[in-house]
């Protein structure tokens, strides 16, 4: 029984903080199209306030439900890469391409605007089988795979695995509102080039790919990097 509810809590906690990443994603949406307009400064900021109080609310779920605590993850060898401030080669011509993997269509509406609007190309992928039909074909036109852990069917951890088998190459980045501590490593190990959790702004999402991108083609122009799959 204590296993059941500690799976209930789980995946309404991923529920949850899926559900508060599209409602915060709406928000600022409709606060660019409707910003200056009468009182939409004080509408506005009440219902960033709720957000965050939600927000909160879900990251306690989260922890009391043990999943990873972190916002951000990269993989050590990655993020040792990063803070080592290596000079970055020269820009790859052309926009950086990722193929964005969700089940939910407002998310990724959501998340193909942000990046779009931040300069990156973005192709999407309804389901596993819809990212591994377009990868099986494309697997050399993508800078980077951000892909949704809680999906039906086919969920992130077996699409992941089956990404591995077409490419090694390509960096993949999981999302996702819960993922215990275990599982989450048990990635990295494999390959994962990092993570990022749940609710997250159109802020946090560009600099952390930008940078994870950025650290990847440092790590292959200096051809230091072992041990890692994602960024060979």
């Amino acid at each position: 029984m204590a296993n059941e509810s500690d799976n209930g809590t789980r995946q309404t906690a991923s529920e949850l903080n899926n559900l508060l990443q599209i409602i915060s994603g709406t928000s600022a949406m409709l606060e660019n199209i409707w910003e200056g307009s009468a009182g939409s400064d004080k509408y506005f900021s009440m219902l960033r306030a709720s957000v965050q109080r939600a927000e909160q609310i879900a990251a306690q779920l989260v922890a009391q439900a043990g999943g990873v605590g972190e916002k951000v993850l990269m993989h050590p060898e990655l993020a040792a890469f990063a803070r080592k401030n290596v000079p970055m080669p020269k820009p790859a011509p052309g926009k950086p391409r990722i193929l964005v993997v969700d089940d939910e269509q407002m998310a990724l509406v959501l998340s193909e605007q942000v990046l779009a609007r931040a300069g990156f190309e973005v192709v999407t992928a309804e389901s596993g089988f819809e990212c591994l039909d377009i990868f099986r074909t494309r697997k050399d036109d993508f800078d980077l795979v951000l892909l949704d852990f809680s999906m039906p069917f086919m969920d992130g951890d077996e699409v992941f695995r089956r990404l591995r088998e077409i490419s090694i190459s390509v960096p993949i980045v999981l999302t996702t509102g819960f993922i215990d501590e275990e599982k989450l490593q048990s990635l990295m190990h494999e390959g994962l080039a990092g993570f990022i959790r749940r609710p997250h702004s159109a802020e946090e999402l560009v600099t952390y790919l930008r940078a994870l991108i950025e650290s990847v083609r440092s790590a292959r122009a200096a051809d230091k990097l072992r041990g890692i799959a994602a960024a060979v």
